[in-house]
């Protein structure tokens, strides 16, 4: 039930459950359980544009945080017979084991391109047994009461904790605004302790731990209600800093920029950025439904740009080892055409 008032009713799979989220749509064709697990999804109910999910199953390996994040999955067709040697179960086992709710056999091109026309909108998802009369008023009700901008979703997935992963040379604090895992397995690779804290830790809390560079993760929500963290962020330009995503987001804030909601957002394993550092275009992958604006940063210039629409896509300092972009460069799944942001981050640490 969208909040327009449209109605697709088809058959459930995963959990009995109901769920409202912001309705969102991804156009890559692989990686539906890093998608599902990122937390960056929190809140929202995702739909897949490619036809057939679930094919390869669901591995021990490919998760990018602890659980699903997303409120509930839309799909074309789901598959209930995966085959893949790393498979340990299938699409709708995850999801029934995680209470998540998911809908299938709807017309997906016909969402995406509602959702293309109008933006991404409130919407409530429910998988009832077949004998239980649904209530559309209800969850029409549930649909509009969901105020996607006013909730701190980062509150809800960062973690409560320190957790210092693997060991290396140089010492990384990273800002869990809702981390994707491939982020830390890339630090580690290139031989970086990655310590990761609370995304409101303070920054004497974050110096505490002497570090080498400053890392700040993607996320869900709306960045207009985390000024108190971009201003935390300003206070550490004296470090090497490197923000992603949502970390871009902050770092355009803590230069006096502004942040503004997109129509239907960017989420999928093909965007092309062009990187106005190198003159070369990037394929990336990104999950975002915010955008930072050029107008009124201070001290930074714009290095990465959409080629699809002309958004911002990355900020650099004109002095300071300081720089973020708006993509996933850990890309998981996805293009692994800019694992060289790690390396230029580990470059700059001090």
């Amino acid at each position: 039930m969208l909040s327009d008032g449209s109605v697709f009713q088809f058959p459930g799979f995963g959990a009995y459950s109901t769920r409202i989220g912001e309705l969102v749509f991804n156009t890559s064709m692989t990686g539906y359980q890093e998608a599902l697990t990122d937390p960056s999804y929190a809140g929202q109910i995702l739909t897949f544009t490619y036809p057939l999910v679930g094919n390869y199953g669901i591995s021990k390996d490919d998760f990018e945080s602890s659980k699903i994040q997303a409120e509930g999955f839309v799909v074309r067709e789901v598959c209930d017979a995966p085959v893949h040697s790393n498979s340990v179960r299938t699409l709708d086992r995850f999801l029934e084991d995680e209470g998540v709710p998911g809908i299938s056999q709807l017309d997906t091109r016909a969402i995406v391109r509602k959702i293309r026309n109008v933006g991404v909108m409130p919407a409530a998802l429910q998988v009832a047994e077949k004998e239980k009369e649904i209530d559309t008023d209800a969850l029409l009700a549930k649909a509009k009461s969901l105020d996607y901008s006013k909730i701190n979703f980062v509150e809800r997935v960062s973690r409560k904790e320190p957790e210092t992963i693997g060991s290396g040379s140089k010492t990384c604090v990273l800002l869990d605004c809702g981390v994707k895992m491939g982020i830390v397995r890339e630090l580690n690779k290139r031989g970086i302790e990655v310590v990761i804290l609370p995304y409101n830790s303070t920054p004497e809390e974050i110096l505490s731990y002497s570090p080498d560079g400053i890392l700040y993760s993607n996320g869900p929500g709306d960045p207009a209600l985390m000024q108190k963290e971009a201003q935390g962020m300003k206070e550490l330009f004296d470090y090497p800093i490197f923000g992603i995503c949502l970390g871009c987001q902050l770092m355009g804030q803590a230069a006096g920029g502004k942040t503004y909601k997109l129509k239907f957002g960017h989420r999928g394993a093909n965007h092309p950025v062009l990187d106005r550092n190198l003159d070369k275009v990037v394929i990336t992958t990104q999950n975002h439904g915010f955008a930072l604006s050029e107008e009124g940063l201070s001290g930074f210039r714009v290095t990465h740009v959409n080629c699809n629409d002309g958004t911002v896509e990355g900020i650099e300092h004109e002095e300071l080892p300081i720089f973020s972009v708006q993509y996933h460069p850990e890309a998981n799944p996805g293009p692994q055409d800019s694992g060289y942001l790690f390396d230029k981050f580990k470059k700059m640490m001090k």
